[in-house]
């Protein structure tokens, strides 16, 4: 853990106050991957961690406040997603290479923090605001440098003067999102994870370039 970190009142944490507030936060996410949200209170989360509720007031107002800090780390990482895409190309089979490491990377990146991404996601749908700002800047760090491709593809000649590059871009890049939250719900129509991801690479890339990849 790097810089400052202070608690509720205000007061800088030292090295061990840090290492108990990561370890509550840890302890946290660990109880969301297996108890819904609304589940989890503090006592549980205290319990879990070795220590008292008081301890956890002391570093956060509430589970939601915790979540919100667990979440705006993994909004942090989730800015490398943008390496994925930026200043990559999509011609030739360089552009399926490109195709396939952006799903793989975003479906990976999703399987990875899921249980954070649901109650995002949740608290997204019911309009808070702060989780809306966190899925938007997690989706963002890839629909921006998917815009400027389809914009650099477009004033080359290679796709249609009429495509609106934001529009195509965030909306693949939605549809990735939607994907990648319902990724075990596809066993049930009978598709297997080996079969979604190339077939999501191919939308992938079609709604970028307008063709069909050279393999």
């Amino acid at each position: 853990m790097t810089g400052q970190v202070r608690t509720v009142d205000g007061r800088v944490a030292g090295r061990r106050g840090q290492a108990t507030r990561q370890k509550l936060l840890d302890c946290l996410s660990e109880m969301l991957s297996s108890s819904p949200y609304r589940d989890v209170k503090v006592i549980d989360v205290a319990r879990k961690a070795g220590t008292s509720p008081a301890t956890f007031y002391q570093y956060f107002p509430d589970v939601e406040g915790a979540v919100l800090e667990i979440a705006d780390e993994m909004a942090k990482e989730g800015a490398s997603l943008a390496q994925l895409v930026a200043g990559r190309s999509w011609a030739g089979k360089a552009g399926w290479a490109t195709a396939e490491e952006f799903v793989d990377g975003f479906l990976d990146f999703w399987r990875h923090h899921d249980a954070i991404l649901r109650v995002v996601d949740l608290g997204a749908a019911e309009g808070d605001k702060r989780f809306h700002r966190l899925r938007m800047k997690i989706l963002n760090s890839v629909t921006t440098p998917l815009t400027e491709a389809v914009e650099e593809l477009r004033a080359k000649g290679r796709v249609d003067k009429d495509v609106n590059p934001a529009a195509i871009a965030g909306s693949l890049v939605v549809m990735l999102a939607a994907v990648a939250s319902h990724q075990k719900g596809f066993t049930t129509l009978g598709v297997k994870q080996a079969e979604l991801r190339p077939n999501l690479a191919l939308l992938v890339h079609l709604g970028i370039t307008g063709r069909k990849p050279t393999r």
